[in-house]
């Protein structure tokens, strides 16, 4: 097989490209985190996530995240090409602010669970999943 320069041009563009996408799935991440925080400062206290520590499949990895007195809790995955998984929004009438789900994973990854409070603060938990095989992207 041939390559012109032209040809080695595109394919080193289109290297340079896909090595940048990732860092660029951080940002939107953060940016997602800022927009459901308004830029809030973010403890750690009062918040619970319960995630495997190994899926043995990305296509369904259960979680758990509970935040007593919650008015909602996001729920993302870093390394996923959409990060935001879930928001979960809880009225004065909830029996409890706790949700469980099954998400989808790309690869081995931080999930994160942010929680908003009642009187406007923030919380913020996380764990990282590692991944064996399948998910989203592989």
């Amino acid at each position: 097989m041939n390559f012109t320069r032209r040809d080695t041009l595109f394919m080193a563009i289109g290297s340079a490209v896909a090595a940048a996408l990732p860092l660029r799935a951080f940002a939107a991440v953060e940016d997602d985190i800022a927009a459901f925080t308004g830029g809030a400062a973010v403890g750690t206290e009062g918040i619970t996530l319960i995630a495997p520590e190994i899926a043995e499949n990305g296509n369904t990895v259960p979680i758990e995240v509970s935040a007593p007195g919650a008015v909602a809790i996001m729920v993302l995955a870093a390394g996923n090409p959409t990060p935001a998984v879930a928001t979960f929004t809880f009225g004065p009438l909830a029996a409890a602010q706790s949700a469980a789900t099954r998400i989808r994973l790309a690869g081995t990854q931080d999930v994160i669970a942010i929680a908003k409070m009642p009187d406007g603060s923030f919380v913020r938990a996380s764990q990282e999943v590692k991944v064996t095989i399948g998910g989203c992207g592989g």
